[in-house]
């Protein structure tokens, strides 16, 4: 791999170990923790969709006529990553993505999903983020979250968006969800064989070809440009600043549960 990915690396290792070493796993003891985590979660999950269609829309043609766009190992990169996260299967060999995977399994847990659908719908009938935040009372920490990938959507700038997309999400993943298999497994029976299953196929997906991939991708996409070296690796910084906060605010969310039936 190249020195600016070696650099990256290096950099963003110590927001890296604390999401990976993260409080939040080790605090979620029973169901109900469980349910907190995947209602704030699930808009992380939702949102990587977003980015990872940002991506296709712009490394490659998704319009009639069709002409070629970028390069062809770019176009490989991208689609082959979409492919995987857009219609992987589920248990029982249906073809689903990874975000209605994640549903399914709030669904066995009992989680709410309300709030995440609400937050879809009327996101489809306005096109407006804040007004779907609005409407749906979304946590303010996912708002934030949201905002800043949505951010880097907006910003036009493709490296930028498969920086954060490689070292924020598919190169992140795999370590992030050893932890929070290894910490559920010991706590909850098999009424969480979705998440369980959800968690493997990321492990799985995303520490095998995906991050390769994406990591390529990204090589590709800064060349070298240094300057868009060095802007990718201030927007994965950011991007992992993000999902920290997310953690902690989960974290304080389930202590403050914990604190209102010490108080009952």
């Amino acid at each position: 791999m190249n020195v600016q990915i070696e650099q990256i690396r290096k950099r963003i290792e110590p927001l890296r170990q604390q999401i990976i070493n993260h409080k939040v796993y080790s605090i979620i003891s029973d169901i109900e923790d469980l349910k907190i985590f995947m209602q704030y979660h699930v808009y992380a999950v939702w949102d990587f969709m977003s980015l990872l269609k940002t991506l296709q829309n712009n490394l490659t043609c998704t319009t009639v006529p069709w002409f070629p766009k970028g390069t062809a190992e770019t176009r490989h990169l991208i689609n082959e990553i979409v492919i995987g996260e857009e219609s992987d299967v589920d248990l029982f060999g249906v073809r689903k993505s990874h975000f209605e995977l994640y549903l399914d399994a709030m669904k066995q847990s009992g989680a709410d999903t309300s709030q995440i659908e609400l937050f879809i719908k009327n996101l489809k009938n306005t096109n407006d983020l804040k007004a779907a935040y609005v409407a749906s009372n979304s946590p303010i920490e996912a708002r934030n979250f949201v905002d800043f990938t949505f951010n880097i959507i907006n910003s036009k700038k493709e490296y930028l968006q498969s920086a954060i997309f490689t070292f924020g999400r598919e190169d992140l993943i795999p370590e992030m969800f050893i932890s929070i298999v290894n910490d559920t497994n010991k706590n909850f029976p098999d009424c969480i064989s979705f998440f369980k299953y959800y968690l493997e196929r990321h492990i799985e997906v995303d520490g095998g070809s995906h991050s390769h991939l994406a990591l390529q991708m990204t090589s590709n996409l800064c060349g070298s440009n240094e300057q868009f070296w060095q802007e990718a690796e201030q927007a994965v910084m950011e991007s992992l600043q993000k999902r920290i906060e997310l953690w902690d605010a989960i974290h304080n969310c389930i202590v403050e549960r914990r604190l209102q039936i010490q108080a009952q």
